[in-house]
């Protein structure tokens, strides 16, 4: 596998980063993924956007601008012999000696790779996934992707250990996300989801299935979501780069709806991949020099 390390690229059996980096002693950095259709990067301009939002909120200085930003991953997109992949990128805050406090003068560390890009297979999508909840006990700055994912590691481990897909998430009453994904429900024809605050990831699969509902006259509502809510509803999707959008049939091992992806949910997966085929047949890259 070809890497990129810091403004190079690389075989990763070469890549090294110091012990006293504090993306490894503090988990302080963020990072993005990005799916790569037929080697076209998708919305990465909005990954772009939401990589320079996580960054500032923590503080953390841009190593590079946007056009720089793409010409690195593009390089790194050509370097793989797949077509369709999923770039991962993240910068943490540099080396220094150990200490809570920002060190000054500090240059931030860049690692990239990227694998193939796997979506979940036709099967799954025709009869839905499984799901479990879990009381969504993550800080309180969610909106950050931050590579500090030790609360998201355990809750997803919940949903693995069960055999599910997720695990989905509810704070004092209210739906959140999930583990890995943003979640949206149905209920009597309406498409619902919690509106963009700091307990959630904005997503930008979620950003997606907004913008289709809307172009193609499906109801859309942001509210609160209670449990009850999210338990009674027709039908319940996850969203996010790897599953794209994906129907949750049973939910701690209670059907959901009636316990097959509804309609909506069909309507949805139909809109989205029309519009990825769409973005792979224009097949342009965004410019480095824009």
């Amino acid at each position: 596998m070809t890497v990129f390390l810091n403004g190079k690229l690389l075989p990763i059996e070469q890549a090294s980063v110091s012990v006293l980096d504090r993306g490894f002693i503090f988990g302080d950095g963020v990072y993005e993924l990005v799916p790569v259709y037929s080697r076209v990067p998708f919305r990465l301009e909005e990954h772009l956007v939401r990589l320079e939002r996580s960054l500032g909120e923590a503080k953390i200085r841009n190593p590079y601008s946007r056009q720089q930003w793409r010409a690195h991953i593009y390089q790194l997109v050509d370097a793989q012999p797949f077509e369709d992949q999923g770039v991962y990128f993240q910068v943490t805050r540099g080396v220094a000696k150990r200490d809570h406090a920002f060190p000054k003068s500090v240059e931030p560390t860049v690692f990239m790779m990227s694998n193939p890009l796997t979506n979940p297979p036709q099967a799954q999508i025709e009869s839905g996934s499984a799901a479990v909840s879990a009381q969504d006990n993550r800080w309180l700055r969610c909106d950050i992707k931050s590579i500090s994912l030790i609360g998201n590691v355990l809750l997803r481990q919940l949903s693995a250990e069960a055999g599910a897909a997720e695990t989905i998430l509810f704070r004092d009453g209210k739906l959140t996300e999930a583990s890995a994904s943003n979640v949206f429900i149905v209920k009597r024809g309406v498409i619902q989801s919690p509106p963009k605050t700091n307990l959630i990831l904005p997503g930008i699969t979620y950003d997606v299935v907004v913008e289709l509902a809307r172009a193609n006259g499906l109801a859309l509502e942001f509210k609160d979501i209670a449990e009850a809510e999210v338990r009674a509803a027709d039908e319940v999707w996850v969203t996010s780069s790897s599953k794209e959008v994906l129907a949750i049939v049973e939910l701690d091992g209670k059907r959901v709806g009636d316990g097959r992806p509804g309609p909506v949910f069909r309507r949805m997966y139909q809109l989205y991949q029309e519009f990825k085929q769409k973005v792979m047949r224009a097949g342009k890259r965004e410019a480095v020099s824009a």
